[in-house]
């Protein structure tokens, strides 16, 4: 017997005003109406970008919403680094979602490889760049432009259920078959395909509004975004538009009518959403640990070299110069910021080493005596009484 829907709905595809012309959503309304709609959760997926996240993240939780860190990549068929026409290169949508920390540390690796290495047209991965970063990632199929699907749609059964297998493969996470219906037949005969798929495969399915826009009403404005997007009038016939006016954040109720048949792929929503618990930690310092020999205090390691470049800088070293380099490494370390002066203080060493020029110093800490001391800046602060007397000049 099949399962009952259990009432609650949670939107997993959501595009955001950080789809940049293509979603107009604000964060803030998104999640309001979210709210409004009596949902406890909903996730951001906008196109290969992840900058609208920290918003939408703070939103969420000032809202009482449960925010859903993800991103709506594209992958590239064969190579993310082939960069000329190639009909066996097509571009693909997948929807990945964060689990933990793993997960969000996977997908920051993904955006940001498919747009520094992989960018041709679109940002791409992929799939081997997937398989070396799918942990702690759930995988949605997408929309129509999805490989599953893509392929279902040309024909191409063997090697629709071979991308669905590769990708039930590599996210042990989860990976589910999403089915979507904005009054498109399209989606209707893949729906039922994928739904024998599912049985087929023993791959789970889940049930998604493909979300560009809040309200119903909001696709006439949406069209027009289209339009300065692809620098088209709206009077033009042959142009970029969505073939229906559903692509906006519908209710549970909305959503239960659409998939009455399938109730365990609505259900999944929540079971996904609950799975997803990924938090950041604002104001907590990502430093990465400067790399010295085990049971070394950083601390004292970075005393020892600042005291040794005193003795190489001063010819008198007098107690005032102590006690000032004293307090200021005592600053440093209450700050915590130990590993980063290390860390500065390596590839200035390596720069000078090397023949590659730098700059006399600047910044917050650019007329310190640690600074000078480790050779970060070249300007005497004795000599020009930096720092102290800007604090002076300040208090």
């Amino acid at each position: 017997m099949s399962e009952a829907f259990k009432g609650d709905f949670v939107h997993l595809h959501v595009h955001t005003e950080y789809s940049l012309l293509d979603g107009s959503g604000k964060v803030s309304k998104l999640i309001a109406r979210a709210k409004e709609l009596g949902m406890k959760s909903i996730a951001i997926t906008d196109h290969g970008a992840m900058y609208g996240c920290v918003e939408f993240y703070k939103q969420a939780k000032e809202q009482g919403v449960k925010p859903i860190i993800g991103c709506e990549i594209y992958v590239a068929e064969k190579s993310m680094h082939i960069k000329q026409p190639d009909k066996e290169n097509d571009t693909f949508h997948l929807v990945l979602l964060v689990k933990n920390e793993i997960g969000y540390a996977n997908l920051m690796k993904i955006v940001s490889a498919a747009s520094i290495e992989g960018f041709y047209y679109k940002p791409r991965v992929d799939h081997e760049f997937l398989r070396q970063h799918s942990e702690g990632l759930i995988a949605l199929s997408a929309c129509l432009g999805g490989e599953v699907q893509s392929n279902l749609l040309k024909g191409q059964n063997e090697k629709a259920k071979a991308a669905a297998l590769f990708y039930k493969e590599i996210f042990k996470d989860g990976f589910y078959l999403e089915l979507q219906y904005h009054g498109i037949d399209e989606q209707l005969r893949v729906n039922e395909q994928l739904a024998d798929m599912s049985k087929e495969l023993q791959i789970p399915l889940v049930a998604t509004n493909d979300v560009h826009y809040i309200l119903s009403e909001d696709y006439k404005s949406h069209d027009i975004l289209l339009c300065i997007q692809t620098g088209k009038t709206v009077d033009e016939e042959n142009r970029m538009r969505y073939a229906s006016d559903q692509f906006y954040l519908k209710s549970a109720e909305e959503m239960a009518a659409q998939f009455s048949y399938i109730p365990e792929a609505l259900n999944n929503t929540v079971k996904i959403a609950e799975q997803c618990n990924f938090d950041y930690e604002f104001h907590v310092s990502k430093l990465p640990n400067f790399p010295l020999p085990e049971g070394t205090d950083h601390f004292e390691y970075l005393k020892e070299v600042c005291f040794k470049g005193l003795k190489e800088r001063y010819s008198d070293i007098t107690e005032e110069l102590e006690d000032r380099l004293n307090y200021e490494l005592g600053v440093i370390k209450q700050m915590g910021y130990v590993d980063y002066f290390l860390i500065v203080w390596d590839f200035i060493r390596f720069s000078v080493e090397s023949g590659i020029p730098t700059g006399p110093g600047r910044g917050s800490a650019a007329g310190s005596l640690v600074a000078y001391t480790l050779g970060i800046t070249k300007i005497d602060p004795i000599k020009y009484n930096l720092l102290f007397e800007r604090e002076k000049m300040r208090s």
